[in-house]
């Protein structure tokens, strides 16, 4: 490791929280859609050879669209719960910066890195295995706060939105 970031780079385990999202979706041949069977998280962290202590929590396998306030109430409740200081949240695309609005209002004495996928992993082109390794890093140099992980870029979750004509994260309110 170079010299330097020895002192900065954490040790402990960080936590990665699947909620779902395109991330996790995967084709259905029988119905001709996209679904949610199960989590590719334990095949991504392999294949991206993360070898920084990780616990994997599946907290739900939803589309961001459907989810509700429950579900955020939920996110929050695992993050706060978590002993780890270091806490990745993988999450759908279209309402991650409400989710990440509600745990920045909670305040917590944490670090709390939102990512998700613009395609698939499990489709050809994926950015999910390039973000996912992207948010690891930002939670362990990271201040306490709650941030947004998307096309290499950090956005605090007080100042961000998506573009949805460009499929872009930008600086911006939500």
């Amino acid at each position: 490791m170079p010299k330097g970031l020895q002192a900065i780079v954490s040790v402990t385990a960080m936590r990665i929280i699947a909620t779902g999202g395109t991330f996790d979706k995967q084709y259905d041949e029988i119905r001709g859609e996209f679904t949610f069977k199960d989590s590719h998280l334990p095949s991504i962290l392999k294949q991206a050879r993360v070898t920084a202590p990780v616990v994997l929590e599946i907290n739900q396998l939803i589309d961001s669209l459907h989810m509700q306030q429950v579900n955020r109430q939920h996110i929050l409740a695992s993050c706060k719960a978590a002993p780890e200081q270091q806490i990745v949240v993988i999450h759908g695309t279209d309402t991650m910066t409400v989710t990440a609005r509600v745990l920045g209002e909670a305040d917590l004495d944490k670090t709390i890195v939102f990512t998700g996928a613009m395609i698939p992993y499990a489709v050809t082109g994926s950015d999910a295995l390039f973000n996912l390794g992207f948010a690891c890093a930002a939670a362990q140099l990271l201040s306490r706060g709650v941030y947004i992980a998307m096309n290499a870029q950090i956005f605090n979750w007080n100042n961000v939105r998506k573009n949805t004509h460009s499929g872009l994260f930008e600086s911006g309110d939500t």
